[in-house]
């Protein structure tokens, strides 16, 4: 399995459509983006890229992932997020995911969630990664963005069953 980890950032006139422009320069927009927790299938193979130019799935259909993104919202202020991941010779692992003001907590708390993650269960996973997001807002609210993309899914039940209908409420008069 291959999955793909990217950073970017974003701008807008609010915090949300910064996070939306950040996923357009990510590259995962128009999907529906369903969290995973942060668990590595054994041969999973994590590659970063500048972006995710070949996005699975089409417009709205659910996009697995792991993600870490902050917002900033006052001038001065910054956002950074990170996701970082280690993984065993079999290419099973485990990712985490965090967000801070500055770059150095942010290395801090994935180093030290990798290390606890790994004690919890009593193993060690040699090979590390980070991938990395800083933003500073200089007046428009900012968006810093790192998404780990695993697969995509279509939502094929919605052809096969038939429209919902819910009955009418009266309101009581």
């Amino acid at each position: 399995m291959i999955i793909l980890v990217t950073s970017a950032v974003g701008r807008g006139p609010t915090q949300l459509s910064a996070f939306d422009a950040a996923l357009v320069a990510a590259g995962v927009a128009d999907r529906n983006l369903i969290y995973l927790s942060s668990v590595l299938p054994p041969a999973s193979d994590v590659r970063q890229v500048a972006r995710i130019d070949c996005t699975p799935g089409t417009w709205g259909d659910r996009l697995y992932c792991v993600m870490a993104q902050s917002s900033a919202g006052v001038p001065g202020a910054q956002a950074w997020a990170g996701v970082g991941w280690g993984q065993d010779s079999t290419g099973r692992g485990l990712l985490v995911e965090h967000h801070a003001d500055d770059e150095r907590g942010l290395r801090g708390l994935i180093d030290a969630s990798l290390d606890g993650l790994c004690r919890n269960r009593g193993i060690t996973l040699p090979d590390r990664g980070i991938e990395v997001a800083g933003v500073e807002c200089t007046g428009e609210p900012a968006c810093a963005l790192v998404v780990a993309v695993f697969e995509s899914a279509a939502w094929n039940s919605a052809a096969v069953q038939p429209p919902l209908r819910l009955p009418l409420r009266r309101r009581a008069s």
